[in-house]
């Protein structure tokens, strides 16, 4: 059995919601587009499993973009579990975009607690528009609560005007994700009165399914070989038209079937530390060095809360860390603080200053663009 899948134009959130609530109660599935973004080398198929109600094309910021097969139930069991970590349903200021699944979630709460969503304009993220949208929001006697959901430079960009800054500590929760939330970032918003909630999840997880480091309902986690694993109702059903990658990152393990994050990781006492992706390590001076580590030693520095540490060739040493960034930083300054904590080979080996630190819509950095300009010639 199969549904027809319908593209629609992400840059208009309330389509893309009537959607999402026709595909939630069985009519097509639905595949939001960002239509600025560069097309997938093969096109999205007419039709698609009846299972699956939605389908998310992945950022591509480190590699290759993939379409992400979503369920209704993955959906709405991911909402309920985030609503019972939350204190309740409640009414969404919708900020982020909604060809993303942080965005796509701010909706499905938005569809299963029977509220509408205040949106912020779509484009360029201002404090103002997001105060104006606050100032909007309707909540209900069955979902009376606040919510809204923000990657960093966007709290940022709110905690930097006082009556947005304002308006944010009047929400029972905000929900901060897409990439490490700086601590010095995270302390400001607690001293402003926000109650900061930092997520971890992936498309392929239904969003956040991580909060403040503890899994929420019923999700699992395992370290296996360092890798996180993430188990639970919640996982996609797979990539369409690539059935390898499906097998490959979807593993089934004592009866249950598992999503392998690609990420490092600890977890103590049931808490999940993410430490960066796998992948994402370098080989300098013959030690290994995660720039991943690196990049929150740096983004502890005064200003350099959206500074990305990436990697530049070395004939010397192989592969160096290097900090982009667009505030001024001292190199000997970074140096010493990511060499105390990380040793002598993690030390970045140069600042690269940029008007603007490259980022995709969904507000996280475009890795790829910020390592040609770190190493144009890599």
């Amino acid at each position: 059995m199969t549904r027809p899948l319908v593209a629609l134009d992400a840059s208009d959130p309330l389509a893309v919601l009537r959607g999402l609530e026709a595909a939630l109660a069985g009519g097509p599935a639905l595949l939001p587009v960002d239509q600025d973004a560069p097309a997938l080398p093969t096109p999205p198929p007419a039709a698609v499993q009846q299972r699956v109600a939605l389908v998310v094309t992945t950022s591509g910021s480190t590699g290759t973009g993939k379409r992400v097969a979503l369920s209704s139930e993955a959906l709405l069991a991911g909402a309920a579990a985030a609503d019972a970590a939350l204190g309740g349903p409640g009414g969404w200021v919708l900020a982020l975009p909604t060809h993303y699944i942080a965005g796509l979630n701010v909706l499905t709460r938005s569809v299963t607690a029977g509220t509408a969503p205040s949106v912020v304009a779509p484009g360029h993220f201002t404090a103002a528009a997001f105060a104006d949208a606050a100032e909007r929001l309707v909540t209900g006697p069955a979902a009376p609560r606040r919510y809204t959901s923000l990657v960093p430079v966007q709290l940022a960009r709110v905690l930097d005007d006082e009556r947005a800054a304002t308006a944010l500590a009047g929400f029972d929760a905000v929900l901060v994700g897409g990439q490490s939330t700086p601590a010095p970032l995270r302390a400001r918003a607690v001293a402003a009165g926000v109650r900061v909630v930092t997520t971890y999840g992936a498309s392929e997880t239904s969003g956040g399914c991580v909060y403040d480091g503890v899994p929420f309902g019923t999700v699992r986690t395992e370290l296996v070989d360092g890798e996180l694993q993430l188990a639970g109702p919640m996982l996609a059903e797979g990539y369409l038209g690539d059935d390898d990658r499906t097998a490959s990152t979807f593993v089934v393990r004592d009866g249950l079937r598992w999503y392998r994050t690609g990420d490092a990781a600890e977890v103590e006492d049931g808490r999940v530390r993410v430490l960066g992706r796998l992948d994402d390590v370098v080989i300098s001076g013959g030690e290994k060095v995660p720039l991943g580590a690196v990049e929150r030693l740096v983004r502890e520095l005064p200003g350099q809360e959206g500074a990305v540490v990436t990697r530049r060739s070395s004939g010397e040493w192989g592969d160096v860390p290097v900090v982009v960034t667009a505030e001024p930083l001292d190199l000997e300054q970074v140096r010493d603080h990511v060499g105390a904590a990380l040793g002598r080979a993690a030390r970045p080996a140069a600042v690269v200053l940029v008007d603007t630190v490259p980022m995709l819509a969904s507000g996280k950095p475009d890795r790829r663009a910020v390592r040609a300009v770190a190493d144009p010639d890599a």
